[in-house]
Protein backbone atom coordinates (compact mmCIF):
# COMPACT_ATOMS: atom_id res chain seq x y z
CA UNK A 1 0.00 0.00 0.00
CA UNK A 2 2.69 2.01 0.50
CA UNK A 3 3.90 1.93 -3.12
CA UNK A 4 0.02 3.18 -4.15
CA UNK A 5 0.65 6.30 -1.69
CA UNK A 6 3.84 6.98 -3.54
CA UNK A 7 2.41 6.84 -6.49
CA UNK A 8 -0.65 8.87 -6.37
CA UNK A 9 0.60 11.20 -3.55
CA UNK A 10 -0.54 11.78 0.35
CA UNK A 11 -3.21 13.60 -0.53
CA UNK A 12 -6.48 13.78 -3.19
CA UNK A 13 -8.58 16.97 -4.10
CA UNK A 14 -11.79 16.46 -3.37
CA UNK A 15 -14.45 18.84 -5.45
CA UNK A 16 -13.73 21.90 -6.37
CA UNK A 17 -14.50 24.92 -3.95
CA UNK A 18 -13.85 22.15 -0.91
CA UNK A 19 -11.10 22.72 0.88
CA UNK A 20 -10.84 19.10 2.48
CA UNK A 21 -8.53 16.83 0.98
CA UNK A 22 -8.60 13.07 1.18
CA UNK A 23 -5.72 11.13 2.37
CA UNK A 24 -5.18 8.54 0.17
CA UNK A 25 -4.54 5.74 2.67
CA UNK A 26 -7.69 5.81 3.41
CA UNK A 27 -8.98 4.64 0.67
CA UNK A 28 -6.65 1.44 0.09
CA UNK A 29 -6.80 -1.66 2.07
CA UNK A 30 -7.93 -5.54 1.12
CA UNK A 31 -11.01 -5.67 -1.06
CA UNK A 32 -10.74 -2.25 -2.20
CA UNK A 33 -10.46 -0.88 -5.55
CA UNK A 34 -9.63 2.09 -7.47
CA UNK A 35 -9.91 3.76 -10.59
CA UNK A 36 -7.57 5.90 -12.51
CA UNK A 37 -9.21 8.16 -14.84
CA UNK A 38 -7.25 9.89 -17.01
CA UNK A 39 -9.11 12.57 -19.34
CA UNK A 40 -9.42 16.05 -20.16
CA UNK A 41 -11.89 18.55 -21.23
CA UNK A 42 -10.70 19.67 -24.43
CA UNK A 43 -11.30 15.79 -25.63
CA UNK A 44 -14.35 15.03 -27.12
CA UNK A 45 -14.58 11.29 -26.63
CA UNK A 46 -13.48 12.61 -23.13
CA UNK A 47 -16.73 14.85 -22.60
CA UNK A 48 -18.57 11.63 -24.09
CA UNK A 49 -17.92 9.27 -22.12
CA UNK A 50 -17.49 11.26 -18.60
CA UNK A 51 -21.57 11.01 -18.51
CA UNK A 52 -21.54 7.11 -18.82
CA UNK A 53 -18.82 6.72 -16.57
CA UNK A 54 -20.48 8.90 -13.85
CA UNK A 55 -23.76 7.48 -13.99
CA UNK A 56 -22.11 3.84 -13.62
CA UNK A 57 -20.10 5.36 -10.96
CA UNK A 58 -23.28 6.85 -9.02
CA UNK A 59 -25.34 3.44 -9.28
CA UNK A 60 -22.43 1.25 -8.42
CA UNK A 61 -21.50 3.03 -5.32
CA UNK A 62 -25.16 2.57 -4.16
CA UNK A 63 -24.65 -1.13 -3.99
CA UNK A 64 -21.93 -2.85 -1.33
CA UNK A 65 -20.08 -3.86 -4.29
CA UNK A 66 -19.36 -0.04 -4.97
CA UNK A 67 -18.80 0.99 -1.26
CA UNK A 68 -15.56 -0.07 -1.56
CA UNK A 69 -14.49 1.69 -5.28
CA UNK A 70 -12.90 5.18 -5.79
CA UNK A 71 -12.69 7.01 -8.69
CA UNK A 72 -9.39 9.25 -8.98
CA UNK A 73 -9.46 11.82 -11.87
CA UNK A 74 -5.76 12.16 -14.01
CA UNK A 75 -6.48 15.66 -16.05
CA UNK A 76 -4.43 16.29 -19.11
CA UNK A 77 -6.01 19.80 -19.36
CA UNK A 78 -4.07 22.56 -20.88
CA UNK A 79 -4.60 25.02 -17.61
CA UNK A 80 -6.06 25.04 -14.15
CA UNK A 81 -9.15 26.97 -15.19
CA UNK A 82 -10.44 24.05 -17.79
CA UNK A 83 -9.39 21.30 -14.97
CA UNK A 84 -11.63 23.61 -12.47
CA UNK A 85 -14.63 23.20 -15.20
CA UNK A 86 -14.13 19.76 -16.04
CA UNK A 87 -13.92 18.31 -13.14
CA UNK A 88 -16.90 20.25 -11.88
CA UNK A 89 -18.61 17.49 -14.06
CA UNK A 90 -17.41 14.76 -12.04
CA UNK A 91 -18.85 13.26 -8.40
CA UNK A 92 -15.49 11.50 -7.39
CA UNK A 93 -11.58 12.65 -6.55
CA UNK A 94 -8.85 13.87 -8.70
CA UNK A 95 -5.37 14.24 -8.27
CA UNK A 96 -4.62 18.06 -7.78
CA UNK A 97 -3.93 19.54 -11.20
CA UNK A 98 -0.49 21.48 -10.51
CA UNK A 99 0.81 17.98 -9.53
CA UNK A 100 1.94 17.71 -13.70
CA UNK A 101 5.10 15.38 -13.04
CA UNK A 102 2.67 12.97 -10.93
CA UNK A 103 0.33 12.97 -14.11
CA UNK A 104 3.55 12.24 -16.23
CA UNK A 105 4.30 9.13 -14.25
CA UNK A 106 0.78 7.89 -13.93
CA UNK A 107 0.67 7.99 -17.42
CA UNK A 108 4.23 6.41 -18.43
CA UNK A 109 3.77 3.95 -15.76
CA UNK A 110 -0.04 2.65 -17.21
CA UNK A 111 1.32 3.16 -20.83
CA UNK A 112 -1.48 5.61 -21.29
CA UNK A 113 -1.38 6.07 -25.43
CA UNK A 114 -4.60 7.60 -25.43
CA UNK A 115 -7.49 9.25 -23.81
CA UNK A 116 -10.08 8.09 -22.47
CA UNK A 117 -8.48 5.64 -20.47
CA UNK A 118 -9.87 4.12 -17.35
CA UNK A 119 -7.65 1.85 -15.29
CA UNK A 120 -8.58 -0.08 -12.14
CA UNK A 121 -5.89 -1.36 -9.84
CA UNK A 122 -6.87 -3.43 -6.57
CA UNK A 123 -6.24 -1.27 -3.81
CA UNK A 124 -4.42 -3.18 -1.46
CA UNK A 125 -1.68 -4.81 -3.67
CA UNK A 126 -1.41 -1.81 -6.75
CA UNK A 127 -1.81 -4.23 -9.44
CA UNK A 128 -3.45 -3.54 -12.67
CA UNK A 129 -6.52 -5.51 -12.97
CA UNK A 130 -7.27 -3.74 -16.29
CA UNK A 131 -6.70 -0.98 -18.68
CA UNK A 132 -9.79 -1.77 -20.85
CA UNK A 133 -11.96 -0.11 -18.28
CA UNK A 134 -13.65 2.55 -20.51
CA UNK A 135 -14.64 -0.66 -22.67
CA UNK A 136 -15.56 -2.60 -19.81
CA UNK A 137 -17.92 0.06 -18.47
CA UNK A 138 -19.75 -0.37 -21.84
CA UNK A 139 -20.23 -3.54 -22.18
CA UNK A 140 -21.08 -3.97 -18.84
CA UNK A 141 -23.04 -1.09 -17.18
CA UNK A 142 -24.26 -2.32 -14.36
CA UNK A 143 -21.04 -4.05 -13.30
CA UNK A 144 -22.09 -7.75 -12.97
CA UNK A 145 -18.77 -8.16 -13.04
CA UNK A 146 -17.04 -5.16 -11.70
CA UNK A 147 -13.62 -5.65 -10.97
CA UNK A 148 -13.45 -7.22 -14.36
CA UNK A 149 -10.34 -10.05 -13.58
CA UNK A 150 -9.11 -10.38 -16.50
CA UNK A 151 -10.32 -14.07 -17.75
CA UNK A 152 -7.48 -16.98 -17.62
CA UNK A 153 -6.05 -17.02 -21.22
CA UNK A 154 -6.69 -21.58 -21.10
CA UNK A 155 -10.41 -20.28 -20.43
CA UNK A 156 -10.59 -17.49 -23.30
CA UNK A 157 -9.48 -20.27 -25.49
CA UNK A 158 -11.75 -23.04 -25.08
CA UNK A 159 -12.82 -24.36 -28.06
CA UNK A 160 -11.67 -25.76 -31.66
CA UNK A 161 -8.28 -25.00 -33.19
CA UNK A 162 -7.52 -25.88 -36.48
CA UNK A 163 -4.32 -27.48 -37.67
CA UNK A 164 -3.28 -28.31 -42.04
CA UNK A 165 -3.08 -31.94 -42.70
CA UNK A 166 -2.23 -31.71 -46.51
CA UNK A 167 -5.14 -30.42 -48.13
CA UNK A 168 -7.14 -31.02 -45.42
CA UNK A 169 -7.99 -29.34 -41.81
CA UNK A 170 -8.38 -30.85 -38.92
CA UNK A 171 -9.56 -29.79 -35.06
CA UNK A 172 -6.93 -30.06 -32.57
CA UNK A 173 -7.89 -30.02 -28.90
CA UNK A 174 -6.89 -26.92 -26.56
CA UNK A 175 -5.69 -29.31 -23.84
CA UNK A 176 -2.84 -30.81 -26.68
CA UNK A 177 -0.72 -27.37 -25.53
CA UNK A 178 -1.06 -27.58 -21.66
CA UNK A 179 2.39 -27.10 -20.01
CA UNK A 180 4.20 -25.53 -23.30
CA UNK A 181 5.50 -22.32 -24.79
CA UNK A 182 2.72 -20.71 -27.41
CA UNK A 183 3.05 -17.62 -29.60
CA UNK A 184 -0.26 -15.54 -30.58
CA UNK A 185 0.51 -14.61 -34.09
CA UNK A 186 -2.19 -11.77 -35.06
CA UNK A 187 -1.75 -11.72 -38.95
CA UNK A 188 -3.43 -11.40 -41.99
CA UNK A 189 -2.46 -12.02 -45.97
CA UNK A 190 -3.85 -8.52 -46.88
CA UNK A 191 -0.64 -7.21 -44.78
CA UNK A 192 2.44 -7.21 -46.85
CA UNK A 193 4.24 -6.78 -43.46
CA UNK A 194 2.63 -9.77 -42.50
CA UNK A 195 3.28 -11.41 -46.14
CA UNK A 196 7.07 -10.80 -45.27
CA UNK A 197 7.39 -12.07 -41.72
CA UNK A 198 5.25 -15.65 -41.67
CA UNK A 199 8.18 -16.97 -43.72
CA UNK A 200 10.73 -16.17 -40.94
CA UNK A 201 8.50 -17.24 -38.43
CA UNK A 202 7.95 -20.52 -39.88
CA UNK A 203 11.73 -21.32 -40.24
CA UNK A 204 12.32 -20.24 -36.89
CA UNK A 205 9.24 -22.29 -35.79
CA UNK A 206 10.82 -25.13 -37.90
CA UNK A 207 14.34 -25.23 -36.19
CA UNK A 208 12.74 -24.87 -32.79
CA UNK A 209 10.98 -27.57 -33.09
CA UNK A 210 13.83 -29.67 -34.57
CA UNK A 211 15.91 -28.84 -31.63
CA UNK A 212 12.91 -31.04 -29.43
CA UNK A 213 11.61 -27.85 -27.44
CA UNK A 214 7.81 -27.53 -27.01
CA UNK A 215 6.32 -24.83 -28.44
CA UNK A 216 3.38 -23.83 -30.41
CA UNK A 217 1.93 -20.71 -32.49
CA UNK A 218 -1.85 -19.60 -32.89
CA UNK A 219 -2.85 -17.80 -35.69
CA UNK A 220 -5.71 -15.10 -35.00
CA UNK A 221 -6.53 -13.87 -38.33
CA UNK A 222 -7.33 -10.42 -39.48
CA UNK A 223 -8.24 -11.60 -43.03
CA UNK A 224 -11.43 -10.23 -44.23
CA UNK A 225 -12.49 -13.58 -46.73
CA UNK A 226 -12.43 -16.61 -45.99
CA UNK A 227 -10.87 -17.56 -49.00
CA UNK A 228 -8.13 -15.18 -48.22
CA UNK A 229 -8.22 -17.10 -44.38
CA UNK A 230 -7.64 -20.29 -46.34
CA UNK A 231 -4.97 -19.27 -48.64
CA UNK A 232 -3.11 -17.92 -45.89
CA UNK A 233 -3.52 -20.53 -43.43
CA UNK A 234 -2.09 -23.24 -46.19
CA UNK A 235 1.54 -21.66 -45.42
CA UNK A 236 1.34 -21.71 -41.81
CA UNK A 237 2.58 -25.21 -40.13
CA UNK A 238 1.00 -24.27 -36.84
CA UNK A 239 -2.68 -23.97 -35.71
CA UNK A 240 -5.43 -21.61 -35.98
CA UNK A 241 -8.39 -19.86 -34.74
CA UNK A 242 -11.15 -20.45 -37.20
CA UNK A 243 -12.00 -17.47 -39.08
CA UNK A 244 -14.15 -14.94 -38.00
CA UNK A 245 -13.84 -16.89 -34.40
CA UNK A 246 -14.95 -14.52 -31.47
CA UNK A 247 -11.81 -15.37 -29.59
CA UNK A 248 -9.66 -13.26 -31.47
CA UNK A 249 -11.33 -9.90 -30.85
CA UNK A 250 -10.91 -10.98 -27.15
CA UNK A 251 -7.43 -11.73 -27.53
CA UNK A 252 -6.94 -8.65 -29.69
CA UNK A 253 -8.80 -6.54 -26.82
CA UNK A 254 -6.79 -8.16 -24.23
CA UNK A 255 -3.24 -7.73 -25.60
CA UNK A 256 -4.31 -3.78 -26.97
CA UNK A 257 -3.02 -5.29 -31.00
CA UNK A 258 -2.81 -2.14 -32.67
CA UNK A 259 -1.08 -3.50 -35.27
CA UNK A 260 -0.18 -6.14 -37.70
CA UNK A 261 2.24 -8.75 -37.44
CA UNK A 262 2.37 -9.12 -33.67
CA UNK A 263 3.05 -12.60 -32.17
CA UNK A 264 3.07 -12.33 -28.49
CA UNK A 265 5.09 -15.22 -26.36
CA UNK A 266 3.50 -16.55 -23.14
CA UNK A 267 5.25 -18.97 -20.63
CA UNK A 268 2.08 -21.27 -20.90
CA UNK A 269 -1.98 -21.27 -21.64
CA UNK A 270 -2.16 -21.82 -17.64
CA UNK A 271 -0.67 -18.80 -16.70
CA UNK A 272 -1.08 -16.30 -19.15
CA UNK A 273 2.26 -14.95 -18.39
CA UNK A 274 3.64 -13.11 -21.02
CA UNK A 275 7.03 -13.65 -21.89
CA UNK A 276 7.52 -11.01 -24.64
CA UNK A 277 5.09 -8.79 -27.00
CA UNK A 278 7.74 -8.53 -29.35
CA UNK A 279 8.09 -11.63 -30.83
CA UNK A 280 8.42 -10.30 -34.16
CA UNK A 281 11.50 -8.26 -33.58
CA UNK A 282 12.94 -11.52 -31.42
CA UNK A 283 12.23 -13.71 -34.32
CA UNK A 284 13.83 -11.13 -36.73
CA UNK A 285 17.28 -10.65 -34.60
CA UNK A 286 17.29 -14.58 -33.69
CA UNK A 287 15.90 -16.57 -36.85
CA UNK A 288 17.59 -19.65 -35.33
CA UNK A 289 15.79 -19.38 -32.30
CA UNK A 290 19.05 -19.58 -29.96
CA UNK A 291 17.57 -17.66 -27.33
CA UNK A 292 13.89 -19.01 -27.42
CA UNK A 293 11.58 -18.44 -25.24
CA UNK A 294 13.33 -14.59 -25.76
CA UNK A 295 12.73 -14.20 -22.04
CA UNK A 296 14.01 -10.38 -21.27
CA UNK A 297 17.46 -9.86 -19.85
CA UNK A 298 18.21 -7.45 -17.07
CA UNK A 299 20.86 -6.09 -19.75
CA UNK A 300 20.58 -5.69 -23.57
CA UNK A 301 23.24 -4.34 -26.41
CA UNK A 302 21.23 -1.69 -27.83
CA UNK A 303 20.20 -2.41 -31.47
CA UNK A 304 17.55 -1.96 -33.87
CA UNK A 305 15.10 -4.29 -32.51
CA UNK A 306 14.34 -2.83 -29.30
CA UNK A 307 13.50 0.83 -30.72
CA UNK A 308 10.10 0.32 -29.57
CA UNK A 309 11.26 0.16 -26.03
CA UNK A 310 13.17 3.52 -26.17
CA UNK A 311 10.03 5.49 -27.43
CA UNK A 312 7.99 4.09 -24.50
CA UNK A 313 9.78 3.76 -21.59
CA UNK A 314 12.41 4.98 -19.46
CA UNK A 315 16.18 3.85 -20.60
CA UNK A 316 19.67 4.21 -19.27
CA UNK A 317 22.18 3.83 -21.80
CA UNK A 318 25.92 3.48 -21.32
CA UNK A 319 27.39 4.34 -24.63
CA UNK A 320 31.02 2.91 -25.33
CA UNK A 321 33.33 3.06 -28.67
CA UNK A 322 32.41 -0.14 -29.95
CA UNK A 323 35.46 -2.15 -28.49
CA UNK A 324 35.54 -5.39 -26.92
CA UNK A 325 37.03 -3.67 -23.89
CA UNK A 326 34.54 -0.76 -23.94
CA UNK A 327 31.86 -3.41 -24.02
CA UNK A 328 33.14 -5.73 -21.35
CA UNK A 329 33.64 -2.63 -19.04
CA UNK A 330 30.27 -1.55 -19.98
CA UNK A 331 28.53 -4.75 -18.67
CA UNK A 332 30.65 -5.01 -15.34
CA UNK A 333 29.14 -1.38 -14.61
CA UNK A 334 25.28 -2.26 -15.17
CA UNK A 335 24.62 -5.97 -15.26
CA UNK A 336 24.28 -5.76 -11.45
CA UNK A 337 21.92 -2.55 -11.19
CA UNK A 338 19.94 -4.18 -14.06
CA UNK A 339 19.74 -7.14 -12.31
CA UNK A 340 18.46 -5.66 -9.30
CA UNK A 341 15.82 -3.00 -10.97
CA UNK A 342 14.46 -6.38 -12.70
CA UNK A 343 14.23 -8.57 -10.06
CA UNK A 344 12.20 -5.65 -8.35
CA UNK A 345 9.50 -5.55 -11.09
CA UNK A 346 9.44 -9.36 -11.18
CA UNK A 347 8.80 -9.90 -7.42
CA UNK A 348 6.09 -6.97 -7.61
CA UNK A 349 4.65 -8.69 -11.22
CA UNK A 350 5.06 -5.66 -12.76
CA UNK A 351 7.05 -4.21 -16.11
CA UNK A 352 10.87 -2.87 -14.74
CA UNK A 353 10.99 1.40 -14.10
CA UNK A 354 13.53 1.59 -16.47
CA UNK A 355 15.29 -0.39 -19.37
CA UNK A 356 19.43 -1.10 -19.37
CA UNK A 357 21.21 -1.11 -22.34
CA UNK A 358 25.08 -0.68 -23.15
CA UNK A 359 25.56 0.63 -27.04
CA UNK A 360 28.35 -0.10 -29.24
CA UNK A 361 28.18 0.57 -33.09
CA UNK A 362 24.82 0.36 -34.57
CA UNK A 363 23.04 2.42 -36.74
CA UNK A 364 20.50 2.75 -34.18
CA UNK A 365 23.19 3.94 -32.15
CA UNK A 366 24.00 6.94 -34.03
CA UNK A 367 20.93 7.77 -34.83
CA UNK A 368 19.75 8.20 -31.13
CA UNK A 369 23.51 10.03 -30.29
CA UNK A 370 22.21 12.59 -33.21
CA UNK A 371 18.65 12.86 -31.87
CA UNK A 372 19.68 13.40 -28.04
CA UNK A 373 22.21 15.85 -29.66
CA UNK A 374 24.83 14.20 -27.45
CA UNK A 375 28.81 15.06 -28.19
CA UNK A 376 30.93 11.99 -29.03
CA UNK A 377 32.39 11.44 -25.17
CA UNK A 378 32.72 7.72 -24.89
CA UNK A 379 31.71 6.28 -22.27
CA UNK A 380 29.28 8.09 -21.68
CA UNK A 381 25.99 7.76 -19.24
CA UNK A 382 22.38 8.52 -19.97
CA UNK A 383 18.88 8.17 -18.69
CA UNK A 384 16.64 8.88 -21.76
CA UNK A 385 12.70 9.51 -21.50
CA UNK A 386 11.69 10.21 -25.11
CA UNK A 387 7.91 10.44 -24.11
CA UNK A 388 8.68 13.15 -21.47
CA UNK A 389 10.75 14.38 -24.10
CA UNK A 390 14.46 14.79 -21.44
CA UNK A 391 17.50 13.40 -21.15
CA UNK A 392 19.75 13.25 -18.08
CA UNK A 393 23.40 12.92 -18.79
CA UNK A 394 26.16 11.73 -16.24
CA UNK A 395 29.13 14.24 -16.06
CA UNK A 396 31.64 11.71 -15.07
CA UNK A 397 33.99 10.45 -17.63
CA UNK A 398 35.13 7.18 -16.01
CA UNK A 399 31.81 5.16 -15.56
CA UNK A 400 32.33 2.49 -12.59
CA UNK A 401 29.43 0.36 -11.22
CA UNK A 402 29.18 2.90 -8.26
CA UNK A 403 29.22 5.76 -10.26
CA UNK A 404 26.36 4.28 -12.35
CA UNK A 405 24.87 3.42 -9.41
CA UNK A 406 25.09 6.97 -7.74
CA UNK A 407 23.71 8.63 -11.26
CA UNK A 408 21.00 6.49 -11.01
CA UNK A 409 20.11 6.77 -7.08
CA UNK A 410 19.88 10.93 -7.96
CA UNK A 411 17.68 10.20 -11.49
CA UNK A 412 15.25 8.04 -9.42
CA UNK A 413 15.24 10.52 -6.48
CA UNK A 414 14.39 13.34 -9.08
CA UNK A 415 18.03 15.71 -8.05
CA UNK A 416 19.04 15.50 -11.23
CA UNK A 417 18.27 18.37 -14.15
CA UNK A 418 17.30 17.35 -17.14
CA UNK A 419 18.12 18.43 -20.83
CA UNK A 420 14.96 18.93 -23.75
CA UNK A 421 15.42 16.90 -26.10
CA UNK A 422 15.72 18.92 -29.56
CA UNK A 423 13.71 15.78 -31.58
Amino acid sequence: MDELVKLLGDKLQKKVGETESVETKSLLGEGRYLGLYFSAHWCPPCRGFTPKLTEFYKDLKATDKGKNFDVIFVSSDKDQPSFDEYYAEMPWLALPYPDRDRKGKLSKKFKVQGIPTFVILDACTGKLITKDGRLRVSEDPVGASFPWHPTPLSEILQGKLLRRNGDTTEEVDISSLAGRPVGLYFSAHWCPPCRKFTPVLAQAYQKIKDDNKDFEIIFASSDRAPESFNDYFKTMPWLALPYEDPRKKILSQMYGIAGIPTLIIVENLQTGKIITKEGRDAVIADPEGKEFPWNPKPLNLLDQQYARTLNEETSVILFTDGSDKGLEDAKQALQPIADESYAKAVEKCEDPDMYFFYAGEDDLVDSLRDFANLDEREPQLVVLDIQEQKIYVCPEEEITQEVARAFIDKYQAGSLQPTPLRG
